[in-house]
């Protein structure tokens, strides 16, 4: 997606919300990016792959140029590709993203998703290395998983565990598909922001597919939702503040300024500044730094180390869904575009929510990792607003009418939710049937099921 102009000026308030604001754009320019992980895994033993060696995660980003990526390097360190405006990058624990350029239409997502898909099956193939499509590591410990060597995450890993008890299982052990979207000013920055804030947990339960942690089912049929909510509370969750009165860019610059740091980059070095105040930062008062003020450049790095389930940059982005199959890679992205890039679909979608209280929601968000489309809310089950909201993205993609090749528009996308919304059963609950039932209590047959 489009990123605002970035300087090294000093910072002040005005100009932290103003580099946010600078996603505004016609909706004329809208676009959609997609974002997907998976686990790089042993074909065989379905060990975790570590970066080096001959057939490591190097040897995975280095065979990918031959498709025409070019290297990302953190000094010497071969860390991403790029082409074009997509990029491949790698988190902590080798998970391999692909982040998607900003793209018109749903179609044009899922075929960027499909040749990527076919690039890494060739490589990995060459290197026995097959991708899992799941939210959680289904049998890894964290003590299994390797550590990728970016600096970013060295500081993470050790501040992690000071703020949470499963930030490092967020960071080594999950996997998640986003969707990007754009804004057209600040109101309606705010009423996307809202709504997709509210139904995150709808989306949560649809898109369930991490039912078993170290070898057995973890009583969570989304264990990646459950991990989100003991990470770190001061940058998780579904900010209250944005469903108040005279929410806008300033406030959400506001309460970024007080979530504590990670880092700043400096000549290509992390220097850690965990824990420490990007406020106090803004005005040069950091004694790891003394006299240095932060920059538009250390703004825009520090907000994204944050991770509410619905995040504002330039765009929005929608952090709230398991990983999964190609088909649902698709329908996530449609879903969203459906649901806030028509307008009448939108403010169907507010008025879905908009009744529940703060502390509906946030059960909410604690239910549906555990159960579901059968947790309730608004005295409604999550299954019934799930069949709205599915509904209400429909007519919107129908009213946006993006034909190619015969569809009649992007509401095919839709199909694998439509199945899941009617028949209440959430992936994760179809992966426990195959447990208790054919696998006789072997996960490790999640690795044939669950695979690209």
């Amino acid at each position: 997606m489009g990123q605002a102009v970035v300087d090294d000026a000093p910072l002040t308030l005005e100009a932290m919300a103003g580099y946010l604001a600078d996603g505004c754009k016609p909706p004329s320019e809208f676009r959609i990016g997609a974002e997907h992980e998976k686990f790089p895994f042993r074909l065989g033993s379905h060990d975790p792959i570590p970066y080096d060696g001959p057939d490591g995660i190097f040897a995975l980003l280095d065979g990918m140029k031959r498709f025409g990526w070019e290297d990302v390097r953190e000094g010497e360190t071969l860390i991403g590709l790029h082409r074009g405006g997509a990029n491949v990058s790698l988190e902590p624990g080798g998970q391999f993203e692909l982040s998607g350029a900003p793209l018109e239409t749903i179609h044009d997502i899922h075929e960027e998703t499909l040749q990527h898909l076919a690039e890494v099956k060739v490589v990995g193939q060459e290197l026995a290395i097959g991708f899992l499509g799941l939210g959680h590591t289904p049998i890894w410990t964290r003590e299994q998983v390797p550590v990728m060597p970016k600096g970013r995450y060295r500081i993470m890993r050790a501040y992690m565990p000071k703020v949470g008890k499963l930030g490092l299982d967020m960071m080594f052990r999950t996997c998640t598909v986003q969707a990007n979207l754009d804004f057209a000013s600040e109101a309606d920055m705010v009423l996307k922001f809202r709504a997709s804030l509210a139904l995150q947990p709808i989306v949560t339960a649809l898109f369930a597919n991490s039912p078993f942690v170290d070898g057995k089912p973890s009583g969570f049929l989304s264990a990646r939702a459950n991990v989100w909510t003991d990470t770190d509370p001061d940058r998780t969750g579904l900010l209250d503040f944005v469903f108040e009165d005279g929410f806008g860019f300033e406030a959400y610059a506001n309460w970024a300024l007080d979530v504590p740091m990670y880092f700043a980059k400096r000549e290509g070095r992390y220097v850690d500044l965990s824990g420490r105040s990007f406020r106090a930062f803004a005005a040069a008062e950091l004694e790891q730094m003394p006299g240095e003020r932060a920059t538009l450049n250390d703004w825009a790095d520090h907000i994204t180390t944050l991770f509410p389930e619905v995040r504002l940059k330039t765009y929005l982005e929608m952090r709230g869904a398991d990983c999964g199959p190609l088909s649902r890679l698709s329908a996530l992205p449609a879903l969203w575009a459906g649901v806030l890039y028509d307008d009448a679909a939108l403010h169907a979608a507010w008025d879905l929510c908009r009744d529940w209280s703060r502390a509906e929601r946030h059960a909410l968000r604690t239910d549906t990792a555990r159960i579901g489309l059968q947790a309730r809310v608004g005295g409604r089950t999550v299954q019934a607003v799930a069949q709205d909201m599915l509904a209400i993205a429909r007519e919107g993609l129908r009213r946006r009418a993006r034909e190619r090749e015969g569809l009649i528009d992007e509401t095919s996308y839709l199909a694998p939710l439509d199945e899941i919304a009617e028949t209440g059963i959430t992936p994760a609950e179809r992966l426990l049937e195959l447990y208790n039932g054919p696998w006789r209590g072997e996960v490790r047959n999640v690795f044939d099921e669950a695979a690209y």
